[in-house]
């Protein structure tokens, strides 16, 4: 089965940015990684990690692209499969990228469909927007062990079902 993701950047911005993306939901948060920085123009570099959200987009349970020694025990993106935290009751992630400059994606399963013959996965589906020279400024109003917390006006525009067709 195929997952089809919408990860949108998180900004202020009146212009849309996001990316559909295509991906077996039997690969690894580090596959999904690689494509999102791909298909955003990352050179995949940096820090990074994904976080499971809940319906109001509040910052949960970290899947880490390295493991920085913490004293809690953390997921780690090359272990962990898609299908093990994101499905349709849990359709949710926020990715950060760049801890430095902290580009921050919402990232939404739209639809889970048939694997495509002759298609090969992961497949980028549709690019809106162009993403800025730099990272959009942040504000953020809880403290960091909470995580950023997301503007409500942001999402409005995403809480319409995607129409793939």
């Amino acid at each position: 089965m195929i997952y089809r993701f919408r990860a949108v950047l998180d900004h202020a911005q009146k212009e849309d940015i996001f990316r559909d993306i295509e991906i077996r939901k039997t690969d690894t948060f580090e596959d999904l990684h690689n494509v999102l920085t791909q298909s955003f123009g990352f050179d995949g570099s940096e820090m990074a990690s994904f976080y499971s959200s809940n319906a109001q987009w509040e910052q949960g349970q970290e899947i880490a692209l390295f493991d920085m020694g913490q004293t809690e025990e953390v997921q780690m993106m090359n272990e962990t499969i898609l299908e093990e935290v994101v499905n349709e009751e849990n359709p949710k992630l926020i990715y950060v990228y760049d801890f430095l400059n902290m580009w921050t994606f919402l990232v939404e399963l739209g639809e889970i469909v048939d694997e495509a013959q002759g298609t090969d996965y992961p497949n980028l589906l549709f690019v809106c927007g162009q993403v800025p020279a730099e990272a959009p400024e942040r504000k953020f109003e809880s403290d960091s062990a909470e995580g950023p917390e997301i503007e409500d006006d942001l999402l409005d525009d995403y809480d319409e079902p995607y129409n793939w067709n």
